[in-house]
């Protein structure tokens, strides 16, 4: 076969491909969004049913091209939905030795929640009723001033030593 003759054949294939794309696309797509849930997802999946039918060269035949993507479509689908399962299911092994070591995690919330006790104890009242004012009932420096009729700076003060004593007790 000559060139021109090729070129010809291959221009009438690609406007075919074209005709074949601008007609079923939306329609595949709409299928697979509706059996998946996620559109960007079955427009990855439609295009590369529509890839695999221009790399093959699959001749447009009408309807019969149409059964054929949706056949395509509806396998490349479920090759995806089976591989998000493996994906799953991987997922899933890994989170289970984590949980495992809830015991231990306990203990260690337990053991801190003793060191943060202790700590309030060891530091003075009016540290302890700034830093319980500010963190427990959620008041501001000025709130809290004024409840205890001191000033905003005298709040700022206690509050910056509480937290100092609080790490250091904490971090031992």
């Amino acid at each position: 076969m000559d060139e021109p003759c090729r070129l010809i054949i291959a221009c009438l294939e690609k406007d075919k491909f074209k005709e074949c794309f601008d007609r079923w696309f939306d329609e595949l797509r709409n299928y697979i969004t509706y059996r998946c849930g996620d559109s960007e997802l079955a427009t990855d999946i439609v295009q590369e049913a529509f890839l695999r039918v221009w790399k093959k060269k699959i001749s447009y035949e009408g309807d019969k091209t149409r059964a054929l993507l949706y056949k395509m479509v509806k396998e490349l689908w479920i090759s995806e939905y089976r591989k998000k399962q493996v994906e799953y299911k991987y997922q899933l092994n890994l989170k289970q030795p984590l949980e495992s070591n809830e015991t231990e995690n306990q203990l260690d919330f337990n053991e801190l929640m003793t060191k943060y006790e202790n700590a309030l104890k060891m530091m003075s009242e009016k540290r302890r009723a700034v830093f319980l004012m500010s963190r427990m009932e959620a008041m501001t420096y000025g709130d809290i001033a004024t409840r205890l009729m001191i000033s905003e700076k005298a709040v700022e003060k206690r509050m910056r030593f509480a937290l100092k004593d609080l790490r250091k007790l904490l971090i031992v």
